[in-house]
């Protein structure tokens, strides 16, 4: 980090905090913490070609989970469902259970140990959100994945994280 932290305000990239553990992307491709939610794109259990899309709003607490079309998954009853469980999982192992339990402003968030202990402590009801703002963005970050390598800048990502020497 430069010695003049109002550096950052002048430049167009910013610190990368690394993933605390590294992840496995198959159950949940895409998770982050954004929009005041914790939101994300997990799979499907049961078909291959299934995503869900699942979000847990800060504060409230409260959750929403459906396909990629908006059809409301059939796990929720009233509480977190197998995607939600594996989100706040995923969550934890991306960014740190204190960092995520911080975000939702979970009361102790400091003695919070996994993502089963998170979970337990949200205590949020159901609310219909809508998928296609997190999946669209899901979609745009695997875009960069089939783009051909090069070192020449991309102007769509002029903004994108990047290291400082």
């Amino acid at each position: 980090m430069p010695a003049d932290p109002t550096v950052w305000d002048q430049s167009s990239v910013t610190c990368v905090v690394p993933p605390v553990q590294p992840r496995k992307l198959a159950k949940v491709p895409f998770v982050e913490l954004a929009d005041g939610r914790l939101q994300g794109v997990v799979s499907s259990g049961s078909d291959i070609a299934r995503v869900y899309v699942s979000s847990i709003a800060a504060g409230s607490h409260d959750f929403n989970c459906s396909t990629n079309n908006n059809r409301p998954c059939g796990g929720l009853y009233g509480s977190l469902c197998k995607h939600l469980r594996s989100l706040v999982d995923e969550a934890v192992v991306q960014y740190g259970a204190e960092r995520v339990a911080r975000y939702l402003r979970v009361e102790g968030a400091e003695t919070v140990a996994s993502g089963a202990d998170l979970a337990a402590r949200l205590g949020g009801q159901q609310e219909s959100q809508p998928a296609a703002v997190v999946f669209s963005r899901f979609l745009r970050h695997l875009g960069y994945l089939e783009l051909p390598v090069t070192t020449a800048p991309l102007a769509e990502m002029h903004w994108f994280p990047g290291t400082v020497r």
